[in-house]
């Protein structure tokens, strides 16, 4: 038998394995949401569908740029611009904070255009993605300003198509040394018009990236311009003075994104001063627990759900090391991923607590009954109706329309916003067997410092 002076055993929630010692406890804790992609200033408390507070949730990464947002698909404009709805939707939520990615010279441009129209809510980060690292190549046909394509790279999966081969690439190395004096120029002049607006406003550029290497994309670009161009930002984010954040993306090619971090900043990454995110992470647990090892943090989204050991990999990562992201317009969590069904368990119980009716009140002393609560349930009427469509297994806070019927206020069937984080939150807590609050606060933690955002 058991010791009554005995400690009990820990919960999944404060397990070390988890990293829970940092992290505030739950029972004290609003929730709150930072879109790594998309943040925003805190919202007056919001009631969901069910009557419930929402917490704060934070989330690191939402490609804002992207011209989906402002309702172009493929270059034709199929409904009106939508932005402000995205970010009302994303603060009903509870997402207060939203870090845009730049992945190009373009799209860091235009995340920092909208971060002016959002300040205190929009944040952003300036760099190279890997895919758009064809720049590099002496033959490429346009400007490393215009980048050319004029849409963002999808960012789920691999691609089938067959890599640009190596053969006969050559890297310009005077238009190379441009295009990272023009990058370090745009990093440089950002900073500065934040310092201008710091009594007003914080910095709205607040990580150097989408930067890194995506061997499962070589169709986009090469493998020895993806190397160049990743060498080349983190010889340039190295020389920063301060440094800034990195916001690195890898994607089957964790040897080499190792070896180059650890060739800027050492092998423990020692001369890495701000840390950093790798960002929409699908890798393999060892592989997540050396990027830990290294001081980095993990950033999940629907695509670090897809299969049973993508959710190993999400249950291995340490609260201390966790970030939340939607990486919309992408990477939505979806019915055929392993993680769903986290997401529908956590949901249905939502469901069952709002709908569990409270307590009848005592007889009074005067022997009268009290009054009833609530009104009786209606008397079920034959309905001349179509039938209506199967009820979601999972909550729908918003109405959901197709691109062609959009309305003010709707959001678009397929397209991943701001405001899905707390679906991300919820199959993460799921799946590492804690409290949801837990999930949001550690993340709001991890991404308030990283970054250096502002909480109010």
């Amino acid at each position: 038998m058991a010791s009554q002076s005995q400690s009990p055993p820990q919960s999944p929630s404060t397990a070390a394995e988890n990293g829970a010692s940092n992290v505030t406890s739950a029972s004290a804790y609003r929730p709150r949401y930072i879109d790594v992609r998309f943040p925003l200033t805190p919202p007056q408390p919001y009631c969901n569908a069910y009557g419930r507070k929402d917490p704060d949730r934070p989330q690191i990464g939402i490609n804002l740029a992207d011209p989906i947002f402002r309702g172009v698909y493929n270059g034709r404009q199929r409904h009106d611009d939508d932005l402000s709805g995205l970010v009302g939707r994303a603060r009903q939520v509870g997402c207060t904070k939203l870090i845009v990615t730049g992945s190009s010279f373009r799209t860091s441009r235009d995340a920092l255009a909208i971060a002016k129209d959002y300040p205190g809510t929009v944040y952003t980060t300036a760099g190279i993605h890997p895919c758009s690292s064809s720049i590099f190549d002496s033959s490429h046909p346009h400007s490393h300003e215009e980048d050319g394509d004029g849409e963002h790279t999808p960012a789920c999966g691999p691609d089938p198509d067959k890599p640009i081969p190596d053969d006969g690439l050559a890297v310009d190395q005077e238009k190379a040394e441009t295009i990272i004096s023009d990058l370090r120029r745009l990093i440089e002049d950002a900073r500065a018009a934040g310092q201008q607006q710091q009594q007003q406003q914080q910095q709205h550029l607040v990580a150097f990236g989408e930067f890194g290497l995506d061997y499962d994309r070589l169709h986009y670009c090469a493998r020895s311009l993806q190397l160049h161009s990743f060498k080349s930002q983190l010889s340039l984010a190295a020389s920063l003075s301060p440094q800034l954040p990195l916001f690195l993306h890898s994607r089957a090619a964790h040897g080499d994104f190792v070896a180059c971090l650890k060739a800027a900043f050492g092998e423990r990454l020692e001369g890495l001063e701000k840390g950093g995110v790798v960002h929409s992470f699908t890798g393999t647990v060892e592989e997540m627990r050396e990027l830990m090892e290294l001081g980095l943090h993990i950033g999940l989204n629907g695509c670090s759900f897809k299969t049973a050991e993508n959710c190993e990999v999400v249950r291995a990562v340490r609260l201390d090391r966790l970030m939340i992201e939607t990486d919309g317009p992408w990477c939505e969590v979806r019915p055929s991923h392993e993680g769903w069904k986290y997401l529908v368990e956590i949901d249905r119980k939502e469901k069952a607590a709002a709908e569990t009716p409270e307590p009848a009140l005592s007889t009074p002393e005067n022997g009268e009954a009290p009054p009833p609560v609530g009104k009786p349930p209606p008397k079920k009427q034959q309905s001349t109706k179509k039938p209506q469509k199967k009820e979601s297994e999972v909550i729908e806070r918003f109405k959901t329309v197709k691109k062609e019927k959009w309305v003010e206020g709707a959001m678009v069937k397929g397209r991943n916003e701001p405001c899905m984080i707390e679906r991300v939150a919820k199959t993460v807590a799921g799946i590492k067997g804690v409290s949801v609050e837990e999930v949001c606060e550690a993340a709001w933690q991890n991404t308030v410092k990283v970054f250096g955002i502002d909480e109010s």
